[in-house]
């Protein structure tokens, strides 16, 4: 008899736990499937980057490709997976094997000015740069993931000089004939890399402070999209633009929210 209470006992507490977890599993933000796979890609990188922290921004992937026979080495990286609003944008850059651009690292180490003077002497001094667009209809279509990486496909798609070696920040590959690498955290370890880095991040900063003029009261010249107290607050208070994101909570939510008022308005369901 002791031994059916002790188990009817712990029944009911893995019941309650159960249901506990439940609970706290509604009571979270709801994640669409961009989010989600935009989520799991980050967090392997974050994985793989664990025993990575005392890295140089230098030239030692683009010494190993020329070793490896490679002539036209082009750094890839892309800006603007995480916003809920506007395009993402990657950029390709290719620069002479002479090059010296000391100080340059990833584009989020830099400040504001350091990243607008290294844009214009990478523009200067690089055998050719590129930089491409992806927008929000496409990012909604194939998801953030693919929108990435199809803006740099395009990117490098569009040098003037086609490369024969790669060098992608991150951990996806892209559509390409050419050998490419992939390196975690590329945009701090490699020059080429950081090039595209700073290309890519000063072109869409510039495109957001444009977009600001057009969509006043989401604060897009300081958030640049992101999701900010600032530009929720202004999404609950101005409702959607064709430039948000639909595929991002909360936009996908307040989408949602803004449908149904226009089925009830027009008598599509009862109140």
């Amino acid at each position: 008899m002791a031994s059916r209470v002790k188990s009817t006992t712990s029944a009911a507490a893995a019941s309650k736990t159960s249901r506990a977890r439940a609970a706290e599993r509604a009571l979270k933000p709801r994640e669409t499937k961009a989010e989600r796979l935009a989520r799991q890609a980050a967090e392997q990188l974050e994985l793989e980057t664990e025993e990575l922290r005392d890295w140089v921004c230098g030239w030692d992937f683009e010494l190993e490709a020329r070793a490896a026979g490679s002539m036209l080495i082009a750094g890839v990286d892309e800006v603007g997976r995480g916003p809920l609003f506007g395009p993402v944008v990657a950029a390709a850059v290719i620069l002479p094997e002479s090059c010296c651009l000391d100080g340059l690292n990833d584009s989020k180490k830099l400040s504001e000015e350091e990243r607008e003077r290294f844009d214009a002497m990478v523009r200067e001094v690089a055998v050719c740069w590129a930089v491409a667009e992806v927008d929000v209809r496409t990012i909604d279509r194939i998801n953030i993931l693919q929108a990435s990486r199809l803006a740099m496909k395009i990117a490098v798609e569009s040098l003037g000089t086609q490369p024969d070696h790669l060098l992608i920040d991150g951990n996806q590959k892209i559509d390409a004939v050419c050998r490419q690498r992939t390196i975690v955290q590329g945009d701090a370890r490699s020059m080429s890399i950081a090039a595209a880095s700073v290309i890519a991040k000063v072109h869409r900063d510039r495109l957001l402070r444009e977009l600001d003029v057009h969509y006043p009261g989401y604060g897009l010249a300081n958030n640049k999209g992101y999701s900010t107290p600032e530009h929720k607050a202004a999404l609950l208070r101005l409702g959607i633009t064709e430039m948000h994101r639909r595929s991002f909570a909360p936009v996908a939510e307040l989408f949602e929210v803004e449908i149904e008022s226009i089925d009830i308005e027009f008598g599509l369901i009862a109140e």
